[in-house]
């Protein structure tokens, strides 16, 4: 396949967080032809029951490429027009796990080795492919990660902190609102006190943010609600410590509040000769600490990623092969 077929079919694979398994067998299929040709190794890193990652290597790699084949809810099947593929997945990532299969293709057709390519599970929800991966690192001394930066090579990106907030009452019926104690005022209150919130600033990351993503909770209209749940993303530009402690104290006695999953912000080194960009959003990179020295880049906008409206320009994935080979080759020589 070429690189616009491959990354039609890779999207046209459902991947939502947890049913990774048929992309996960497609790729293992494309890439194993591949891994013979160059005597190349493939690996399937098992992360769960029916939930693999795919790692294959030529030799002992100094540089690998690496991102992740899942995708965010709902699947969108592709289609593709003179300028673009659209469809979920196509910039976030799985154009991007294309484009650096045909970027490998090109570096090792010159015989290049020492190369790897590591494709995740999970990233989307809780990074556990790359934690697993993180358990068993091969050695590498960089990691070429892939998310949508336009083309661009990150310099940072913002790490990020997940709350579960949940608030309990008792039931009663609403035409008696007093004999009851509604979970969801209590919740709602606790939310509000979230905006009182200072939120620290970096001078390169910029201003942390806060998403109220989801809440539930209640029985029914006429029924005072004695349970109620909200799910939190915060965007972190330093040391999440202090600002838990503000968090929790916003939130007040009323609720419970646990952490899902920190990620840190991380700084990220620079190649010369490629545009930089600074990313608000949160990467697998400080969870494979072991991996290698970080850099970021991948085709596409995050904009658009998460969106109805998901897409990669079709010259974007074309110049995103040639930057990571410029990279590869780049990394090789230091």
């Amino acid at each position: 396949m070429n690189l616009f077929e491959l990354t039609l079919a890779l999207v046209d694979i459902e991947s939502i967080t947890g049913n990774e398994k048929a992309v996960g067998e497609f790729i293992a299929d494309y890439l194993r032809p591949l891994a013979d040709r160059y005597d190349g190794q493939l690996e399937r890193m098992e992360v769960a029951r029916e939930r693999f990652n795919v790692f294959v290597r030529w030799g002992e790699p100094d540089i690998v490429l690496s991102t992740h084949i899942d995708t965010v809810p709902p699947f969108l099947p592709s289609r593709e027009d003179d300028e673009f593929i659209w469809g979920r997945g196509s910039c976030d990532a799985k154009g991007i796990a294309a484009a650096m299969i045909q970027a490998l293709v090109g570096l090792l057709e010159e015989g290049r080795r020492g190369l790897g390519l590591l494709l995740v599970v999970g990233e989307e929800r809780n990074s556990a492919g790359a934690r697993c991966a993180n358990a068993q690192p091969r050695g590498a001394r960089y990691l070429i990660n892939g998310e949508p930066t336009e083309n661009k090579l990150a310099l940072g990106s913002k790490g990020a902190l997940r709350l579960e907030i949940e608030a309990h009452g008792r039931m009663a019926h609403s035409a008696y609102p007093e004999l009851g104690d509604s979970a969801i005022t209590k919740l709602l209150d606790a939310l509000a006190g979230l905006g009182q919130i200072r939120w620290p600033t970096d001078p390169l990351l910029g201003e942390s943010t806060c998403n109220i993503g989801t809440i539930s909770g209640g029985r029914a209209p006429n029924v005072v609600a004695d349970f109620a749940r909200a799910e939190v993303m915060i965007r972190l530009v330093n040391n999440s410590g202090e600002l838990r402690q503000q968090v929790l104290a916003a939130l007040g006695p009323q609720v419970t509040a646990r952490e899902v999953i920190e990620v840190p912000p991380v700084r990220l080194g620079s190649i010369p000769g490629l545009a930089t960009t600074v990313v608000k959003f949160t990467t697998d990179i400080p969870v494979l600490s072991r991996w290698g020295e970080p850099f970021l880049l991948g085709p596409g906008s995050i904009q658009v990623a998460h969106t109805a409206e998901e897409r990669v320009g079709k010259r974007d994935l074309q110049e995103a092969v040639g930057f990571y080979q410029q990279m590869v080759k780049e990394l090789q020589a230091r």
